[in-house]
């Protein structure tokens, strides 16, 4: 039973924490799309497009993957269809959302 609270806990936090746009420290000009995905790659576009540090965690908060970008496609055919927090680090900023895979 705790763990069934851990987990809505966990959820609640990340979806109310990655829906706001107006984080302190938030990338500038920060865009995920498509979301939810359904071709194993998700395309992340800010306004320097400089190098991210990708990193992907599944809703226990396991670090499922993590990876360096310097484009703007991201490759996800290693991960299941579920439910996933997506963290983004580019310079000094950082993003974080949600990511769905279907």
């Amino acid at each position: 039973m705790k763990h069934l609270y851990l987990i809505v806990t966990f959820l609640f936090i990340s979806y109310s924490y990655g829906q706001s746009s107006q984080n302190n420290g938030d990338i500038d000009g920060f865009r995920m799309y498509p979301n939810p995905v359904t071709n194993s790659k998700v395309y992340i576009s800010t306004s320097q497009n400089g190098p991210k540090e990708i990193m992907i965690y599944d809703v226990l908060g396991t670090l499922v993957l993590k990876t360096t970008i310097l484009g703007k496609e991201l490759g996800l055919n290693d991960l299941d269809a579920g439910v996933y927090v997506l963290r983004v680090f580019e310079k000094d900023k950082m993003a974080t959302r949600k990511l769905i895979i279907k």
